[in-house]
């Protein structure tokens, strides 16, 4: 009898030492992530953010004959006191495989600093993949004082390959606030 309660507290042993060495993993491959996410980017070419963006990575692709319409809107969330918008114009007109920049520009209407982060939205979404940012202000947040006003660039490229029933793209941002612990009044 005593034999066979040794085994069950062994085996509850090694269940607990499991669970314990599943969770300790866990929670080591959170913090993993994010390395590894730069390195899965960089090793199937996908930039993460603007430092290390650059049109090398499309160099070589063949630049089309073939145009589509590119459309810009931009939108805050209510709770973020910035005056947002996309480029002027508005619509845009790109050859496929080409680089294009355009400015959107926002204001931050109060009296203290804000940080927002923009959230792209590409429509339609069977278009997502073809779109390549190559510098967007939507790779970091971004810190807007009192009363400021910035250009934030966006170089970008409609790949060549985008499905022929797809004429017209539309390239959305939302800005959301972000706090961080920066966002203090300014002091005059």
């Amino acid at each position: 009898m005593t034999q066979i309660f040794t085994n069950r507290q062994t085996r509850q042993h090694r269940i607990i030492w499991l669970l314990v060495a599943l969770a300790v993993g866990m929670f080591g491959l959170g913090f993993a992530l994010v390395p590894l996410y730069g390195l899965l980017c960089s090793a199937i070419g996908i930039q993460r953010n603007a430092e290390t963006a650059s049109s090398s990575v499309i160099t070589g692709m063949p630049i089309s004959s073939r145009w589509v319409t590119v459309k810009f809107d931009g939108a805050v969330q209510p709770n973020l006191p910035w005056d947002f918008r996309p480029p002027e114009p508005r619509i845009l007109n790109v050859r496929l495989g080409e680089t294009y920049v355009v400015h959107f520009t926002a204001a931050n209407q109060s009296n203290q600093r804000i940080t927002g982060q923009a959230i792209p939205a590409i429509i339609p979404w069977q278009a997502t993949s073809f779109f390549h940012k190559l510098e967007c202000f939507c790779f970091q947040k971004q810190t807007i004082e009192g009363h400021e006003r910035v250009e934030m660039p966006l170089r970008f490229t409609v790949l060549p390959d985008l499905p022929k029933d797809i004429d017209t793209v539309m390239l959305s941002y939302t800005f959301m606030r972000i706090e961080t612990g920066l966002d203090a009044p300014v002091t005059k």
